[in-house]
C-alpha cells in the first residue's frame, strides 16, 4: 500500500479483488483500484468517507494535484476515495490490448456485459465493507454517469450510504436509448446555434473544413481517418463551460499553406486527434449505449440508437448543410458504428461492440419503488439545458426519489463540479444537510 504526499494532501493507494460476476462470488476475480485522499494533518482523524464516482462510462477517476478542483472543498470535511471503476485506470483494464485475452468477440462481449452500473455499485460495496466494515456507511458524490451509478446504488444498496450528492447525473428512470437520443439531438442543435451566434465567422470556416475532408482522405497522427462525420464529433466539447471557445480556437487554426495549396495543419490534426480518438477511454464508446439498457423498459438491444435516431434529424448531415449553405452541426455525446472503422483504438473491438449493441434483456438498473421510499439524504445539481443529460428526465427523476433536494442552475454547464472551485459541491453539501 503506497503512501505519498502532494501539496496539502496525503494519498494512499488501495487495490481490491472483486468478482467479475457478483452473482458468482467464488468465480473469477478482477481488481479495482482506488486512491484515498485526505488533507495533510488530518491523516489520523476520524473523518467520514466520501466516495467519488466519475463520469463516463469508461472514465478513470481524477488524478489530483494536491488540493485542487472540488477536492478543495471536499477535504475540509471528508476522507475522499477516488475509484477507478472496473475496466478503467489502474483497475483491471478493458482495452483493445487486453480484451483479446478473453477470447473471441462473443467472449469479450460476455465479459463486458459485467461492466455496467450494477456491477460498479457491487464493487463499491466490496470496497466499503473492506474499508469501513459491514456497518460503516459513506457519503457518495456522483458526476454525470457517476450520478447514474448513484441512483443504482440507492436502488440496490442504500444501506451502505449516509448521504448522496449528484451533479449532472439524474437519468430518466424509464428512458430507453432511443428516448435518450431523440431528446439529445435538439439539445445538441441548440448548443451549435449558440456557438455560431457567438462566433459567426466559424460558419464559413467549418464549411471549408468539411469541403476539404469530403474531397480527400485525411489521416490523423494516430492513424485514424478524419471524415466529415468524425470531425463533427468534436462537438462533444460544446457541453462544457469553455467548450464553445475551445472549439473556436481549434477551427481558426485549421489550415496552413503548403506547396500543394491549403492543407489542414499538423497542429490542428493533433488537437482533433485528442478530441475524437478513444484510445484513452475505449469503454466510453463500447459501453455507452448499454448504460441505458433495461429489461422492463425495452427487452430489445440498444441497436446503435444514436445512429438510428440521427436519421430523424437530417439537419446533422454535414454534406447537405454545406451544399445548402447552412451551418454544419457538430454532434455530441453520440456513439456511431463508423467510429469502430475510423479509430484504430476501436477497430479491433468492432465485432464486440456490435454484439453488445444487439444484446437483449439487460437487467434493470433502477428500482422505482425503492427510490420512492428512499430514506438516504440526497441532493442533486441539475444544469439547465445540459447537453449530455435531458433536463426534463432529471426533474422527473428528482420527483421520483423521496427526499431528493435539487438545485437547478444555468450558472454552470455539465462540468460545473470540476470548474467551480468547490462551489457546486459546497452548495450540495449545504442542501443535503438542510442548511439551505
Amino acid at each position: 500500500m503506497a503512501v505519498h504526499r502532494q501539496p496539502g494532501t496525503v494519498i494512499t493507494d488501495h487495490t481490491f479483488a472483486v468478482p467479475l460476476d457478483h452473482a458468482e462470488p467464488g468465480g473469477e476475480q478482477i481488481e479495482v483500484y482506488a486512491r484515498e485522499v485526505v488533507a495533510a494533518g488530518k491523516e489520523r482523524d476520524r473523518l467520514p468517507w466520501l466516495l467519488y464516482l466519475q463520469g463516463g462510462p469508461g472514465g478513470r477517476s481524477p488524478r489530483p494535484l494536491g488540493r485542487d478542483s472540488w477536492l478543495t472543498r471536499a477535504l475540509d470535511d471528508y476522507r475522499v476515495l477516488l475509484l477507478d471503476q472496473r475496466g478503467t485506470g489502474r483497475s483491471t483494464p478493458a482495452t483493445r490490448q487486453t480484451l483479446p485475452a478473453r477470447g473471441d468477440a462473443a467472449a469479450q462481449a460476455r465479459y463486458l456485459a459485467h461492466f455496467r452500473a450494477d456491477s460498479i455499485v457491487r464493487d463499491c460495496e466490496v470496497v466499503r465493507r473492506s474499508l469501513l466494515g459491514d456497518e460503516g456507511r459513506w457519503s457518495l458524490l456522483g458526476q454525470s454517469f457517476g450520478g447514474f451509478c448513484s441512483l443504482t446504488y440507492l436502488s440496490f444498496a442504500p444501506e451502505g450510504l449516509r448521504e448522496v450528492l449528484i451533479t449532472g447525473g439524474l437519468p430518466g428512470l424509464r428512458s430507453s436509448a432511443d428516448d435518450v437520443y431523440r431528446a439529445a439531438y435538439p439539445r445538441i442543435e441548440r448548443k451549435n446555434l449558440a456557438h455560431y451566434a457567438r462566433y459567426p465567422q466559424d460558419v464559413a470556416a467549418v464549411q471549408e473544413i468539411v469541403r476539404h475532408l469530403s474531397a480527400r482522405d485525411v489521416t490523423l497522427p494516430g492513424g485514424g481517418l478524419l471524415t466529415p462525420e468524425a470531425f463533427q464529433a468534436v462537438g462533444l466539447m460544446l457541453g462544457s463551460g469553455s467548450g464553445s471557445h475551445t472549439l473556436h480556437y481549434l477551427i481558426e487554426d485549421a489550415f496552413t499553406m503548403t506547396p500543394s495549396g491549403p492543407r489542414l495543419s499538423d497542429a490542428f490534426l493533433s488537437q482533433v486527434q485528442g478530441h475524437v480518438s478513444f484510445v484513452g477511454n475505449p469503454l466510453y464508446a463500447v459501453m455507452h449505449e448499454a448504460i441505458y439498457g433495461q429489461l422492463s423498459v425495452s427487452s430489445a438491444g440498444t441497436g446503435w440508437a444514436a445512429e438510428r435516431v440521427r436519421a430523424e434529424f437530417p439537419q446533422f448531415d454535414a454534406g447537405a448543410a454545406v451544399a445548402d449553405g447552412r451551418p454544419v452541426l457538430f454532434t455530441g455525446e453520440t456513439i456511431h458504428p463508423w467510429m469502430f472503422a475510423t479509430d484504430p483504438a476501436l477497430q479491433p473491438l468492432r465485432e464486440t461492440a456490435e454484439l453488445l449493441a444487439q444484446h437483449e434483456e439487460w437487467p434493470d438498473l433502477y428500482d422505482a419503488a425503492r427510490l420512492a421510499r428512499n430514506e438516504v439524504p440526497a441532493a442533486a445539481a441539475i444544469y439547465h439545458d445540459d447537453m449530455y443529460v435531458e433536463t426534463a428526465d432529471s426533474l422527473a427523476t428528482a420527483r421520483a426519489v423521496r427526499g431528493l433536494r435539487t438545485w437547478v442552475t444555468d450558472e454552470y454547464e455539465h462540468d460545473g463540479l470540476r470548474v467551480s472551485g468547490g462551489q457546486v459541491l459546497d452548495r450540495l453539501i449545504r442542501l443535503v444537510r438542510g442548511e439551505l
